[in-house]
């Protein structure tokens, strides 16, 4: 038997040890983000949010969507304070983000973990994410507590 013959079956042991090997390091490198780290609740119809969750995947966020035609329920739920509401909800990282909320923004809130319950933009304002065309409005990310506590937490 030749040596090229002997020594296949220690390449092909070799091979799958280092194959092996190399899947159990990548199972153990942090994640940015993962299938459920934001979820997303909305409505089937809006074209707006549809937009908005195309703006947060083009973003590097995997995104969740649930569609549902009263997302009030959520917005009691998750304690968003009626002066934030906007047309979606969504929750990463064990925070509530309310409306057209930039993904810059959320990336920001997830690097500093901020004592809060969540960000918001309230309404609908032009040139938020989502809300392209003609025109950018100015606007305020504002940050909330669980008693409701509010403060602007980025601008735009």
């Amino acid at each position: 038997m030749s040596n090229k013959k002997r020594n296949k079956p220690v390449l092909w042991t070799a091979l799958s040890l280092a194959l092996m090997a190399g899947a159990s390091l990548l199972a153990f490198q942090p994640r940015t983000s993962s299938a459920a780290d934001l979820v997303v609740y909305k409505s089937p119809t809006c074209g707006c949010c549809r937009k908005w969750v195309r703006h947060m995947r083009e973003n590097g966020f995997s995104v969740e969507v649930h569609e549902q035609y009263n997302v009030t329920p959520k917005k009691d739920e998750y304690g968003v304070p009626r002066q934030l509401r906007s047309c979606h909800s969504a929750r990463i990282g064990g925070y509530v983000v309310e409306g057209h909320v930039p993904a810059d923004v959320v990336k920001q809130l997830l690097k500093e973990k901020p004592a809060i319950a969540g960000v918001a933009v309230p309404g609908m304002p032009m040139g938020s994410p989502g809300m392209e065309g003609t025109r950018k409005d100015p606007y305020d990310v504002f940050s909330f507590t669980d008693t409701g506590k509010t403060g602007i937490y980025a601008s735009r």
